[in-house]
């Protein structure tokens, strides 16, 4: 079995051991019963996976319920539920009727009728309805994507700017009880961050969300800036919560996955929060110290890198973490470095990350890349796709983070 062959191994039996089917399950059995109707929000890019599992689970207890998901995430028709794709990472009409549906939803609910709110990275853009200009909102989020805010900044800013984040969902609700299970997206699980929190108090303050515009020189019309500095909601008492699933389960499950192969694996981290040109040549000097081995090592970082967008190509940030590897690899034998979306996406584009070894810098150089030149451009899909370096998962069900291996063989075949 090749580098890459094991690589997409690791990555299969990872992905497939944080399906939330079972996190769901377990999570319904704490669920009280309520003597109202039941009924579903799932939102995120998780979001079908799970309502899925709901819905078999509860066997005809919803009265009816709504998913939005990404595009290219619903996996077939849920008796019983509308099922809606929309804009990812930037809102769309879609977005916006979807969870207008949701909206018209509560209005219908009553003191003893119970919510199963199901939720998961990407809700962001997935869940919204804008108190500022849908053009407005979408050039927001495109600064943000573009000037390196990390997921908990973005999210600061969003929710303040949309009538169903931050809190407000919760309120929306009222008077009915919201069960929700959560599949966290975000180093630390902090509630009111995972999808801008739209049933959890808010944390944040109008003073952080104006040392963002001015850390970043956010562009932002007078309106978004009065709504910036209004008070979101710092209490919630109709919402009971259930993790389900997190990065460390993830870098778990590669772990697993590793040993399995018969590498003798560490987790470095499960928190990973820089720059993926930074995690990626930072990962290849892991691989340089530890070339004299006479074991097969592996090492596993989780979490979520950013991108300081400075060019007009394509790619993601694992994507750009696996290629800012290639120089230092170029070094290496026999090791590979690999970076993947738990989702399925990376980025705007259909790979889920990319693969790096020792030979990939030459290839880039036959084929007249420059490693520097590409990371300069943001442009590390169509790179990687003329080195054989893209990972392709189709969409996976879950969204648990970010994962990158190392592995280095001391085994010959």
């Amino acid at each position: 079995m090749t580098l890459r062959e094991e690589a997409d191994k690791i990555i299969k039996e990872a992905i497939t051991k944080v399906l939330p089917d079972e996190a769901v399950k377990q999570a319904l059995k704490s669920r009280k019963s309520v003597k109202g109707k039941l009924y579903l929000v799932a939102v995120g890019k998780a979001a079908w996976q799970m309502a899925n599992a709901a819905a078999n689970i509860l066997n005809g207890q919803i009265e009816k319920g709504i998913v939005i998901t990404k595009y290219g995430h619903i996996q077939g028709d849920i008796p019983g539920i509308e099922c809606f794709e929309a804009g990812h990472p930037v809102p769309d009409t879609n977005t916006f009727a979807a969870t207008q549906k949701v909206i018209e939803l509560t209005e219908e609910l009553q003191a003893d009728d119970q919510v199963l709110f199901l939720l998961s990275g990407g809700g962001s853009a997935l869940f919204e309805k804008p108190l500022i200009s849908t053009e407005e909102l979408s050039d927001i989020t495109k600064q943000l994507l573009a000037c390196g805010a990390d997921i908990v900044e973005m999210n600061t800013i969003r929710k303040r700017l949309s009538a169903v984040k931050g809190g407000k969902f919760a309120g929306l609700c009222e008077p009915a009880a919201i069960f929700a299970i959560v599949l966290s997206d975000i180093v630390g699980d902090p509630l009111d961050m995972i999808a801008s929190g739209p049933a959890y108090a808010d944390s944040s303050t109008a003073s952080d969300a104006i040392a963002i515009v001015e850390k970043y020189h956010l562009k932002l019309s007078e309106k978004a800036r009065t709504l910036l500095e209004m008070k979101t909601p710092k209490a919630v008492t109709n919402v009971e919560t259930r993790i389900t699933g997190s990065v460390r389960n993830l870098c778990l499950a590669a772990k697993e996955a590793c040993e399995k192969l018969g590498y003798e694996s560490m987790i470095l981290t499960d928190a990973l929060q820089c720059e993926a040109k930074e995690a990626g040549a930072f990962l290849a000097a892991i691989a340089k110290t530890h070339q004299n081995t006479d074991k097969s090592l592996a090492f596993i970082a989780g979490g979520e890198t950013i991108v300081h967008v400075t060019g007009k190509g394509l790619g993601g940030r694992n994507q750009e973490l696996a290629l800012s590897a290639a120089e230092g690899l170029a070094a290496c034998k026999n090791t590979a470095i690999f970076s993947v979306g738990s989702d399925g996406t990376d980025g705007p584009t259909d790979a889920a990350g990319g693969y790096c070894d020792e030979n990939t810098k030459e290839k880039m150089q036959q084929a007249g890349l420059d490693v520097y030149e590409v990371l300069k451009e943001n442009d590390t899909y169509h790179a990687l796709k003329k080195t054989g370096g893209l990972i392709i998962t189709g969409a996976t069900g879950t969204n648990v983070n970010d994962v990158a291996v190392v592995l280095i063989r001391r085994r010959f075949l």
